[in-house]
């Protein structure tokens, strides 16, 4: 009997090790980030004509596009990770992984992923997916190690999950999936820069380049930080005259934007990690707060 409990906790053991093992290589915190944009996207594109079992087959199709796009981010990356104590705990640099078991496992979550959009919503969600999916992988992830320039690349398939959700419904693409895709694409600058300013040693270990500044953590990082996020504002107020948002949105617009831009001033004035780490949650706060508004102002206004 305390043989077969032992053989079972053994087995579960090893199953949920390899569950945490999946879910660090899809990295399931950011994919969860994506897909949510593009249930935003849906829902604002379908109102109140949205079904719960489309908006599921959404998710699951994100889901396994971007587990997809994720892993084989990692693939490429694993000798780079074994250098950074934030990522060498992860399933390949460690050795708890194959990278043929995380090829496989990429493949399998893209093509499912494309076959889904494609079969189930229509081809041309199915190619920006395809798009996301080919840009974040094989151009962003080799261009880290080359030029700063990586991330405006990467900040490109960073934006389409709204613009997905949008086509996955309509078919079309029109000015207003543009337009969430501009606000989601100008947010990343100052949320990489804070992120890269706070992980720069390790990822100068690593060779990534992250920062738009040669210098790295200086005043001109934090200057182009302050530029971005103060675009955002102007930005979704103007959203609002073709239908993304209404009041709420532009109020929010207002008030999210001086809360994300108030941060990058004071790192520009101080140059400190402090000011970095302020500025990376305020960019956690951002973007959920103006999805919300435009959600709120679609349903309820």
């Amino acid at each position: 009997m305390k043989n077969t409990i032992a053989i079972q906790n053994s087995w579960f053991s090893a199953v949920q090790a390899k569950i945490n093992d999946y879910c660090q290589l899809f990295k399931l915190k950011l994919n969860l980030v994506v897909v949510f944009s593009a249930v935003v996207g849906y829902v604002l594109a379908a109102g109140s004509a949205f079904a719960l079992v489309d908006l599921l087959m959404l998710i699951l199709g994100g889901f396994l596009i971007t587990s997809s796009a994720n892993a084989i981010n990692e693939v490429l990356e694993v000798d780079y990770d074994k250098l950074m104590k934030r990522t060498k705990v992860r399933p390949l640099p460690s050795g708890r992984m194959k990278s043929n078991e995380a090829i496989l496992a990429a493949g399998l979550t893209g093509l499912a992923g494309l076959w889904l959009f494609g079969l189930y919503f229509n081809i041309m969600a199915a190619f920006v997916a395809g798009l996301s999916l080919i840009s974040y992988a094989f151009i962003y992830t080799p261009l880290k190690r080359i030029s700063p320039i990586a991330v405006f690349v990467g900040a490109i398939p960073g934006a389409l999950p709204p613009v997905i959700g949008w086509i996955a419904f309509t078919g079309s693409l029109t000015i207003e999936p543009i337009l969430l895709f501009a606000v989601q694409f100008f947010w990343q600058f100052p949320h990489f820069w804070a992120i890269g300013w706070l992980g720069h040693d390790e990822y100068v270990k690593a060779g990534f380049k992250m920062l738009p500044s040669k210098k790295g953590k200086d005043k001109q990082t934090a200057f182009q930080s302050i530029v971005y996020a103060l675009v955002l504002i102007p930005l979704a107020i103007f959203g609002t005259m073709y239908g993304v948002g209404y009041r709420l949105t532009i109020l929010m617009s207002v008030v999210a934007g001086i809360l994300y831009v108030l941060p990058a001033i004071r790192l520009y004035k101080t140059c400190e990690d402090k000011a970095a780490l302020k500025l990376m949650f305020a960019s956690f706060l951002y973007l959920p707060l103006m999805q919300i508004s435009w959600i709120i102002d679609k349903f309820w206004i």
